[in-house]
């Protein structure tokens, strides 16, 4: 028998680590940027074309590389920051396992000049997805200046897979805003096709947050800090008031190293808790320091994830420094004697006469003194003389009306039953009964209810109940028939916005005072890019510069819904993607603008309004099914609901 395991060769290796390392161009950026970083760069160039996919440039002033170690920084598994297993546990660098440059290497074409102060002349290197081209001395100035060109151009599959660019250049920013986060003593520039994105100075991670994402946002937060044997956290949260439904800032930062942490985010929130909307989260922007030693950040492939020794301890020393700082800038609800509305408290003056309120007393009054047929209770003059008198409380019963049961199954069935009507008699052979006791009965009384049930409602429209706002329950011939009410009018409005498109007849209403809509760079980037769709949709706005753009104009069915909010939910979702939705842009706009505009759990609807709705809804081609592919109608069946009661 041969043998069938088979030692791949380097190339082949590279590329499957490619598909773990470098997913798309952001992963890529990170990379080459956290070399810059490990290599004492205070000036980084960020330059890409087509999102990256045709060119990733990244030029710094860091101290470059010898001819040797330009030709070995390639090779797999290659690192100058591991000599030993130990190391792994002292990392105070970025990058460390030798898979980025190895694993971008084999899925693009490199050219890479790099040149240390000592040198006289740099090195020139090339390589096309990981063969070594040509390696030659050449001019240079100090640092390194990387081009990667034509990602993924030996994997038509993956390079196919990848996103629209305005989507991929969304990933590249925000990877970037993480990278200049955690490095605020670093100068950076960005540019897209040839286009300046962002122009960072040094600074503070203050400044770095303003210079990010608006001087409004900086101006919205307040510093924590605190330092103990076992960490250090400085940074900041954002004010209550200002927590967001959507595109909230939350960052994390260990050592430098931005991190995913699910257990300190809920200390965060832990916090927040009754000081902002159930709906909403706070920014923060957070750094801890610790020694190497107590974490472990060998646990992902791209290291986004950090284990660490002492969880619980540094749990309760966020949650605790966050509450202080809040509490410092009476960011906690006081209470407030000044108010209109307070209690009038008099002010004690020494040698006055003590206040005291006035009782009218009933010295008579003697608790073990029984009256004849009553017990009398007299705490004051103020209810002096009244009496419970239980013996009248039985004469109602002995006038009032007996039911029979026969009376009693008629009134039902005939829609008039009153409890008011039902009287308690203490006799033991009356005829009246609250309703048939023995089973025989119980079971005719029910048939009998059942049949006049389905009589009365026979010729009637079945009734529909809304479920909290959310759902629509109505019974059917197979069983309950349920409709997610949003859902339902997402497809409608989706429906309604294309039939208006293709028929251009999209009516747009002018706004009295323009709204400014403030964005992030991705997300400028991205309405950027369709403007034009929008504008067919119904919106009328115009570029302000610096990522703010005017609402001029509202599409007419927006309604009462917040354009400001529609529009970031519409551009997010764009973002997003949609499913299974047609890929043309305004089948994608649509889609879009109608989540945002579609009812919600906090809408109330009529049942008129229900009714027009499922009237509209079940006139479209695939009622059952959203645009995108989300279940919109579900009937849970007779044998279903037999089976719940066993």
């Amino acid at each position: 028998m041969n043998d069938i395991i088979n030692l791949l060769p380097d190339s082949v290796a590279n590329q499957i680590a490619a598909g773990e390392v470098i997913p798309r161009p952001a992963a890529a950026v990170k990379e080459l940027v956290e070399n810059a970083v490990d290599a004492g760069a205070d000036s980084i160039s960020l330059i890409l074309k087509d999102a990256g996919r045709t060119l990733i440039q990244v030029i710094d002033n860091g101290k470059g590389m010898s001819q040797t170690d330009a030709r070995m920084a390639f090779e797999r598994h290659a690192t100058s920051k591991i000599k030993e297993a130990a190391d792994l546990f002292d990392l105070h660098t970025m990058g460390f396992r030798g898979e980025a440059l190895a694993s971008i290497c084999a899925i693009s074409q490199i050219e890479m000049t790099t040149k240390r102060v000592e040198d006289e002349l740099g090195t020139c290197i090339r390589l096309n997805g990981s063969q070594v081209e040509s390696q030659e001395p050449t001019v240079a100035v100090n640092g390194t200046n990387l081009m990667v060109k034509n990602l993924f151009f030996n994997q038509p599959a993956r390079r196919k897979f990848l996103k629209s660019d305005s989507k991929e250049l969304a990933h590249v920013i925000h990877e970037f805003e993480r990278l200049a986060l955690v490095n605020p003593n670093v100068g950076f520039e960005f540019y897209h096709n040839d286009t300046l994105i962002h122009k960072l100075l040094k600074g503070s991670l203050k400044e770095r947050i303003g210079q990010l994402f608006g001087r409004t946002v900086e101006k919205q937060l307040i510093p924590i800090d605190v330092e103990t044997p076992i960490v250090k956290i400085d940074g900041f949260v954002g004010l209550p008031e200002h927590a967001r439904k959507r595109n909230w800032l939350q960052y994390l930062f260990v050592n430098g190293r931005n991190i995913r942490h699910p257990y300190f985010h809920k200390a965060v929130m832990t916090c927040f808790e009754n000081l902002i909307a159930s709906d909403a989260q706070p920014n923060y922007f957070l750094n801890f320091t610790v020694e190497p030693s107590s974490i472990d950040v060998n646990i992902h492939p791209t290291k986004n994830e950090v284990k660490f020794e002492n969880e619980q301890a540094i749990w309760q020393i966020l949650m605790a420094v966050i509450r202080e700082s809040l509490g410092r800038y009476n960011v906690v609800p006081s209470i407030d004697f000044n108010q209109d509305d307070s209690p009038e408290i008099p002010v004690f003056s020494p040698g006055t006469a003590s206040i005291s309120p006035t009782l009218d007393i009933d010295t008579a009054y003697n608790p073990f003194e029984k009256a004849s047929g009553r017990t009398s209770i007299r705490p004051s003059s103020a209810i002096k003389g009244t009496a419970t008198d239980w013996e009248s409380l039985y004469k109602g019963f002995e006038s009032a009306p007996r039911v029979s049961t026969t009376e009693l199954r008629s009134s039902v069935l005939n829609g008039n039953f009153n409890e008011d009507s039902l009287s308690i008699n203490g006799g033991a052979n009356d005829e009246f009964m609250t309703g048939p006791t023995s089973p025989v009965e119980q079971q005719s009384f029910m048939s009998e209810l059942m049949e006049s049930e389905t009589q009365k409602n026979k010729d009637e429209a079945p009734r529909l109940i809304q479920l909290k706002n959310r759902y629509i329950v109505s019974p059917s011939k197979s069983g309950l028939t349920i409709i997610d009410r949003h859902r339902a009018h997402v497809s409608v409005l989706y429906s309604r916005y294309l039939d208006m498109v293709k028929t251009g007849n999209v009516s747009s209403q002018k706004v009295i005072f323009p709204e400014v809509l403030t964005l992030t760079a991705s997300q400028n980037i991205i309405l950027d890019s369709i403007v034009d769709n929008v504008a067919e949709i119904g919106f009328e706005i115009s570029f302000l510069g610096d990522n703010s753009w005017a609402v001029n104009g509202v599409p007419s069915l927006l309604g009462k819904l917040n354009p400001i909010e529609t529009l970031t939910k519409m551009i997010d979702n764009v973002a997003e993607g949609t499913g299974d939705v047609d890929t043309d842009l305004n089948h994608r706009i649509a889609l879009a603008i109608a989540k945002a505009s579609a009812v919600t759990s906090t809408t109330d609807m009529t049942d008129v309004e229900v009714e027009s709705l499922l009237s509209e809804l079940f006139s479209l081609p695939s009622p059952g099914l959203t645009p995108d592919g989300l279940t919109v109608v579900s009937v849970i069946g007779f044998d279903d609901i037999s089976r719940l009661f066993n």
